[in-house]
């Protein structure tokens, strides 16, 4: 009976390791699909042609389009979430400059090596396609709010006596964002939530441009740009290079 228990393990076992090899190389289709064509080119149909499957065999792994689709965004932007978290979450707590000048490297990095995943989290949209109620990947993308928020918060002593970005208030907001914010930065005021979105916009402007080819077009050295802003954004901060304390 133990050699029959162990056949019965092992044959659930390859099943299993088969079942999850598929389901990578099916999103791994996905997203070389959506290289190639765009992102209405992410249909079960064309997967199962390329992979040498039929539709309905598709459909056991995935039981909707919208399923893979979801699937795949909470798949890459989670890995976005994980690198760029790591990154400044390593660089020194009493360096706010140091934070979002990892942050940012950790963010254009990772755009550059995973550009699909990056069109499908911030680019052109799925044609039809539907989310969850919540979102495709709710947690990483409170993971990423968090994060820029953060950097903004610990920039704030210095930027305030500095700001000239405008008259902010609370209702200048979206509610599902001051919910996310406001509980974990209480005593950062409505400009300082202003002045995280304002990094993210000329980080991720930036890194929008070259994603999509853009700056190749104009410059051979698109890192130097990036580099060159990322110094004018820490400077406009009345961040400290060294990580000192104003005053100190």
């Amino acid at each position: 009976m133990a050699g029959v228990g162990s056949t019965v393990g092992s044959t659930k076992g390859r099943r299993e390791r088969l079942r999850a090899e598929t389901t990578a190389e099916i999103k791994k289709v996905s997203l070389e699909l959506m290289a190639s064509g765009g992102p209405d080119a992410i249909t079960l149909r064309a997967i199962a042609r390329e992979m040498g499957m039929t539709a309905n065999a598709i459909y056991g792994y995935f039981a909707t389009r919208d399923d893979l689709v979801t699937t795949l965004i909470g798949d890459v932007y989670t890995a976005l979430a994980d690198a760029v978290d790591a990154a400044w979450e390593a660089a020194p707590a009493a360096d706010p400059a140091a934070r979002i000048r990892a942050w940012a490297h950790a963010l254009r990095d990772w755009a550059l090596a995973n550009p699909e995943g990056f069109r499908l989290v911030y680019g052109d949209p799925v044609p039809g396609y539907q989310a969850p109620p919540d979102g495709a990947a709710p947690d990483a993308a409170r993971r990423v709010c968090l994060g820029l928020t953060a950097l903004a918060a610990a920039a704030w002593p210095y930027a305030e006596p500095l700001d000239t970005g405008g008259d902010f208030e609370w209702s200048d907001f979206a509610a599902p964002l001051l919910d996310k914010v406001r509980p974990a930065f209480p005593g950062l005021p409505p400009a300082g939530v202003a002045l995280a979105m304002r990094i993210w916009g000329r980080l991720h402007g930036l890194v929008t441009l070259e994603v999509y080819g853009h700056l190749r077009a104009q410059t051979p050295s698109p890192d130097k740009l990036f580099r060159a802003e990322l110094d004018d954004l820490v400077r406009s901060l009345g961040l400290p290079a060294d990580g000192r304390k104003r005053n100190a």
